[in-house]
Parts: structure tokens; C-alpha cells; sequence
């Protein structure tokens, strides 16, 4: 699966959600914090691929 990108539009408790920047997309993916970068933020992009999320 992937590669995706991904921008954190909303931190909700233990959740985030990330909307796909690489295409045309209006629904959210809710993610575990757990599985994201430390340094996530709202606003923060994210690059996945492999399982792994990283910061751009």
C-alpha cells in the first residue's frame, strides 16, 4: 500500500485525523497517535509508505 500523503487536519485525544493531500479527498482517516511521528501536529504533512509514517 502506498506511497500516500497525507496532511493532520484534527488531534483529537489519542486519535488524529489525516486527509490524503494526493488526491481529491473530503473523508478523514482516523489514526493512533501511537503510529505517528512524535512531533505530529494539526497541520503537520505526513508521508506514508510501508507501514510508516513519516514527517515531510
Amino acid at each position: 500500500m502506498g506511497p500516500y500523503e497525507y496532511i493532520v487536519t484534527r488531534i483529537d485525544g489519542d486519535y488524529a485525523h489525516l486527509r490524503r493531500t494526493d488526491i481529491e479527498s473530503t473523508e478523514d482517516l482516523l489514526v493512533a497517535r501511537a503510529l505517528l511521528p512524535f512531533e505530529t501536529d494539526e497541520g503537520t504533512r505526513l508521508h506514508y509508505e510501508c507501514g510508516l509514517y513519516t514527517v515531510l
